[in-house]
């Protein structure tokens, strides 16, 4: 373990054993999944695997507790005072859960810690919104007769998330799963598993009713029969388009309901009125800087006029060359490792595929030359890296790298600037950079992605967050989050029951 970590705040109680149907038990096979270090390659971990016969449990007892159990018959309010008391149990592990995502995934601490001082807070919102949500409606027919439209929790939901922020994107859906009434099964990413034993601590320690909750950290064989299997009613993912793409198709041909949060290629589009050494460093913030890139909705093309191209370039490279590189737990460092060796990989092949394509490699592309807090040349670490010169038709311009890695492209004039931001299989987030209100609501409304911000790069649970095109389906956050764990019944009677009247 790093000499950085030791903080015994973010041992787990049960690291050894599976939350499944109210109860701690240990795996029949045995398994268990080592976890890696980004930081130093120093295995750090082990935590108990779900095998295809755990995950078969997990979902016996979520379909029980659905089917069978009290939980989707509670009142609102009764669930919502159940949601309360795990958001104050997981607040009670907030340091747990920012020492757990800095040592899985080598976010800087730092940062870790300020993101996740209440992780209940999207817990603590969805109870009071269920408690507000219109869960009934009456409403009279043109024949004298009534109608009423009925709310209802879709069932058994499979939560499938990745590593890069496993417990914020795992309460984008147990949170509002569980308030409409759902039962989870918690699939966490064989790389960072970790966070979903401390929420089922929390579930344990709250008094979810037995299969309310449930966790299956399972690997890829595990993970396919979860979303195939019968039992799960809903799957919520994630991740990358190619596998979202997969589980859709699956959920597809048994009619199963899904929802898909995937990649994204995000362009900023710097109109001319903006100052380039103001929004240098935000760009580079927003483009890479930031979990050392591994985000979906990083802006990582930046769109700029050829008439500014490399004013541009040379700004960004300044901005990237300050960046602080190294071990996430050294309390000086700005960005860490990527989260694991194959990621590095893709990567750097994407770097050179750049270089290839001949976008000039401005800055980066390598190991960082100087690393706080590293010694012996371990860990999974590449600088920001800033190609100039792209084109639109170039790889690094179209997929989605994961990394830190910015493309500067330029434009002729504003509508080109739309064409290009639009040319593109992805539509998840976009920017435009400009002091002009005006303007940059029109050209907001012209982009095809879901987000979209005017000087940088914004996101708040309580409101709708998805993509257009091969950036996935439905919207997380807010009412809309409730919508993705709703079923809508119509009920039609002569006369409406007494509390709906």
């Amino acid at each position: 373990m790093s000499r950085y970590f030791s903080d015994p705040r973010a041992a787990l109680r049960h690291p050894d054993m599976l939350y499944i149907d109210g109860r701690w038990v240990d795996p029949e096979s045995g398994g268990g999944l080592s976890l890696i270090s980004p930081s130093d390659e120093a295995v750090h971990s082990c935590v108990a695997e779900a095998s295809v016969a755990e995950v078969d449990a997990a979902v016996r007892a979520a379909r029980r507790a659905f089917d069978e159990g009290p939980w989707p018959l509670m009142s609102p309010a009764e669930r919502a005072s159940r949601l309360r008391a795990f958001a104050a149990a997981l607040r009670q592990r907030a340091d747990s859960f920012a020492a757990l995502w800095s040592l899985q995934t080598g976010i800087p601490h730092g940062m870790a810690r300020h993101a996740l001082q209440n992780p209940g807070m999207i817990y603590d919102y969805y109870a009071d919104l269920i408690c507000e949500t219109v869960l009934f409606e009456s409403r009279q027919r043109d024949n004298g007769g009534y109608a009423i439209i009925a709310r209802e929790p879709v069932g058994v939901v499979a939560a499938v998330t990745p590593w890069n922020h496993p417990s914020h994107l795992m309460a984008l859906k147990a949170a509002p799963a569980l308030a409409m009434g759902c039962t989870v099964i918690a699939k966490p990413p064989p790389e960072a598993p970790m966070d979903v034993f401390l929420l089922a601590e929390a579930a344990e320690e709250a008094g979810l009713p037995p299969g309310v909750f449930n966790i299956a950290p399972a690997d890829r064989a595990g993970s396919d029969h979860l979303v195939r299997h019968p039992g799960v009613d809903k799957v919520s993912f994630t991740g990358s388009a190619a596998t979202g793409a997969h589980i859709s198709s699956v959920c597809g041909a048994r009619m199963a309901r899904s929802s898909m949060e995937l990649g994204g290629k995000s362009a900023a589009i710097v109109l001319d009125d903006i100052d380039l050494a103001r929004i240098a460093p935000l760009l580079v913030e927003t483009g890479g800087k930031r979990m050392a890139g591994q985000g979906c909705a990083f802006l990582t093309r930046v769109l700029v006029s050829r008439k500014r191209h490399d004013a541009l370039a040379a700004a960004l490279a300044a901005a990237m060359a300050t960046v602080k590189v190294g071990h996430a737990f050294h309390p000086e460092t700005e960005m860490g490792p990527i989260a694991m060796k194959r990621q590095l990989d893709k990567v750097l092949s994407y770097i050179e595929r750049g270089k290839a394509e001949g976008a000039t490699l401005a800055t980066g592309g390598g190991r960082p030359e100087t690393l706080l807090g590293v010694e012996g040349g371990k860990g999974f670490y590449v600088a920001p890296t800033l190609f100039a010169n792209v084109t639109n038709d170039m790889a690094i311009a179209r997929e989605e790298i994961f990394g830190p890695v910015l493309s500067l492209i330029a434009y002729d004039d504003e509508e080109q600037a739309i064409r290009i931001a639009n040319d593109n299989p992805y539509g998840l987030n976009g920017a435009v950079f400009t002091d002009d209100r005006e303007k940059a609501f029109a050209i907001a409304r012209r982009i095809r992605a879901g987000n979209f911000t005017q000087n940088g790069l914004e996101h708040d649970s309580k409101f709708p967050f998805g993509g257009y095109k091969m950036s996935g389906t439905g919207r997380e956050g807010g009412s809309y989050g409730l919508d993705l764990y709703s079923e809508i019944k119509t009920i039609y009677m002569a006369q409406p029951p007494a509390g709906l009247a």
